[in-house]
């Protein structure tokens, strides 16, 4: 473990060698699991201030999900998370290719949005737990990712490196490069 700041860190997160694989996994992990990703509060307003941005790029079964229930839901632990469309792929999926995308994304590369996606998505496969005065940073392994833990391993990239700009979103360059010295 590392504790740098207001978080601890797995040993994971600097060992295990990770880099997308979106041709073999083709975005699994945007259309399985049993709950939609996690949402901060500021997100929430975010997505509601963006909305009709976003249905631009969302496919039809999306944007009747979000025009019930809204633009987050609740995970069994009561914290908010993306809605999915019929208990499984998460709202703001749209398919290129066959490969599972996001439109909150999208609208942020097309420029119509200030903001890139859900951090935890821009994270994943790290997962952040909050404790009482700190964050828990931890990998998770899924099987779905196996093809990334694949290509990470021929490109030689460590997880850490890998979301190195998701990090730098989360924590700061200052924490990042802390990171770096540590490691």
């Amino acid at each position: 473990m590392i504790n740098l700041g207001k978080t601890i860190i797995s040993d994971e997160v600097t060992s295990v060698h990770f880099a997308c694989d979106l041709p073999n996994c083709r975005g699994a992990c945007c259309i399985e699991g049993d709950a939609g990703a996690p949402l901060e509060e500021e997100e929430i307003s975010l997505l509601e201030d963006h909305i009709e941005e976003i249905k631009q790029f969302m496919r039809g079964e999306g944007i009747k999900e979000i025009e019930n229930t809204g633009v987050f839901d609740y995970d069994a632990a009561g914290k908010y998370v993306t809605p999915l469309v019929e208990g499984k792929e998460c709202a703001f999926v749209y398919f290129e290719n066959g490969i599972a995308r996001c439109a909150v994304e999208k609208a942020y590369v097309e420029k119509k949005i200030p903001f890139q996606k859900p951090v935890s998505c821009h994270l994943y496969p790290i997962r952040i737990k909050r404790l009482k005065e700190n964050d828990a940073v931890n990998y998770h392994k899924w099987d779905i990712c196996n093809p990334a833990l694949e290509e990470g391993i021929k490109q030689k990239t460590p997880l850490y490196k890998f979301l190195e700009e998701a990090l730098i979103r989360k924590y700061g360059s200052s924490w990042f490069d802390r990171l770096l010295k540590i490691i």
